[in-house]
């Protein structure tokens, strides 16, 4: 009997590791789809639930939002503005990275008002480019 119960359990351990690989990968999928915008990811948020506890904000946010420099943002901007209707994959392979994470940035360009999203598409605002042919 003790043989059958700790076989069951091992079964139904095996089973719960691969349910939450698959969570996380759908969780995953579905902010790189709906483009989150630095907000709490899935994930986080379900762990923080799970777990009672909650977020809490770092100083360092200010300080690496506005670091100067060569960001993945501005080489992102640059592309933008040197081949027009650019799409998010060919972005993440000219800069060697994985397009999930464009899908934070590029909303935070659009905020800023650096560029404009048609489609599938990424192009400069008319208000960046006019100030980046000053």
């Amino acid at each position: 009997m003790a043989e059958f119960v700790d076989s069951t359990v091992k079964d139904i351990d095996t089973r719960l590791a691969a349910l939450r690989d698959e969570v996380s990968r759908l969780e995953a999928a579905r902010s790189a789809l709906l483009g989150a915008t630095g907000g709490r990811s899935a994930r986080a948020a379900t762990r923080a639930r799970r777990n009672g506890t909650r977020r809490t904000v770092r100083s360092s946010t200010r300080a690496r939002t506005q670091r100067s420099g060569t960001t993945r943002a501005t080489q992102a901007l640059e592309l933008v503005r040197s081949r027009p209707g650019i799409t998010i994959p060919e972005i993440a392979k000219e800069l060697g990275i994985e397009p999930n994470y464009l899908y934070r940035v590029m909303p935070k360009l659009v905020e800023q008002g650096q560029v404009t999203r048609q489609g599938q598409g990424w192009f400069p605002s008319s208000s960046a480019a006019a100030a980046a042919a000053k």
